[in-house]
């Protein structure tokens, strides 16, 4: 049986009708920037995470950067450093350059993926200001040892919880525990809007504000200050849309993890070089935006399973620090993050999966591994 990696035309199916209704309203209303829906969604998403405050932006790269930048954490013209993980998209990176930092690198932990707060003390300098840890495919970082770290040293924490959703650590939300956090809404996230879109969460209503005025061009009249802000913001459509959907974002969360739930109890049936990823602890602890897996030999694995049709992707085939955008002098060995990226497989998993789409991927597995 074919299996897409997603199928976005599905959950239009699912909310098209409550979203054309939601664009309907906007388009009569005639504001079609930084209105009643973005100021609403706001709210929402705040309240949802278990922040005092969001503001919506055009991306998630934006998002991040325009956090670094309110919180303090990067000055520009002071190459400021912010420490990350390696094992992620190269807009974790990108938005910290772009806010007029330098990314630094700390190795991963091999069984989460995500930031190694052992590996902090030695990606620290001098010039440190800044932890961005990464909420990986769907699982927190350990942002309680991340924070332990940041306070003791005096650094900012902005979590890019782009691919985290709705997930939880100690009844936490992604989005509540650092100084700020970063959200996506690309269409394949876990909540995504009809194109780009991005959100800025703090407990710190301050903060927001100083997002609000950089995503203005740096000044509530626009230009009108000294501040060099960019020109981000998210529309009223896309701030509709998401609320729709946010309506339904738990229960899709858990139909992820229903169906990670399946993928596990039927891969465990395999002859042993399959590695399944870690759940983490407690219930929403992990929300499975991504479905990873990690087989030696990876690449024989995707083209037999390509060739029944199921279609798999990587994420990510390079650590940041190896690529030549974001390579420093110096930069020491990232043994973890470099081993992982020649392992790691994507497989189907999105709330509209249906169960004999999965049960495909999982038989062309077992074929492969039992051969």
């Amino acid at each position: 049986m074919p299996v897409s990696f997603l199928d976005l035309k599905r959950q239009h199916e699912e909310v098209g009708g409550e979203v054309r209704a939601a664009f309907g309203r906007v388009l009569a209303g005639g504001t079609y920037i930084l209105g009643r829906e973005v100021e609403a969604f706001e709210r929402e998403w705040a309240r949802f995470c278990g922040a005092a405050a969001a503001a919506g932006v055009a991306n998630g790269t934006d998002a991040l950067a325009l956090a670094l930048v309110a919180s303090g954490a990067v000055r520009p013209g002071r190459r400021d450093e912010v420490i990350t993980a390696p094992l992620t998209a190269g807009y974790t990176a990108l938005a910290i350059r772009n806010a007029g930092g330098i990314p630094s690198f700390a190795d991963v932990n091999p069984e989460t993926y995500t930031l190694d707060p052992r590996g902090l003390e030695r990606a620290l300098t001098r010039r440190t200001r800044a932890v961005v840890p990464v909420h990986l495919y769907g699982r927190m970082a350990d942002m309680e040892a991340v924070c332990d770290f940041a306070e003791r040293r005096g650094l900012f924490v902005v979590e890019d919880a782009a691919q985290a959703h709705g997930a939880r650590l100690g009844g936490r939300r992604a989005g509540a525990w650092g100084h700020a956090a970063a959200f996506s809404f690309y269409p394949t996230k876990n909540l995504g809007a009809y194109g780009d879109g991005g959100a800025v969460t703090s407990n710190d209503s301050r903060l927001i504000e100083r997002v609000k005025d950089l995503r203005q061009g740096g000044h509530p009249s626009a230009l009108g200050g000294r501040v060099a802000g960019r020109n981000s913001r998210l529309d009223e459509l896309q701030a509709a849309a998401l609320r729709v959907k946010l309506r339904r974002l738990d229960a899709w969360n858990r139909r992820r993890r229903q169906l990670a739930g399946t993928y596990r109890r039927l891969l465990s049936r395999g002859g042993g070089r399959l590695v399944l990823p870690s759940t983490g602890a407690g219930a929403g602890s992990h929300v499975f935006h991504l479905y990873v897996v990690r087989h030696p030999e990876r690449e024989r694995l995707r083209a037999h399973l390509a060739a029944r049709g199921i279609e798999t992707l990587i994420h990510y085939p390079a650590p940041l620090h190896l690529q030549t955008l974001f390579r420093r002098r110096g930069q020491h060995s990232l043994p973890a993050a470099e081993h992982l990226t020649h392992e790691i497989l994507s497989l189907p998993l999105y709330p509209q999966l249906l169960d004999e789409e999965l049960r495909a991927v999982a038989d062309g597995i077992l074929a492969f591994e039992n051969a």
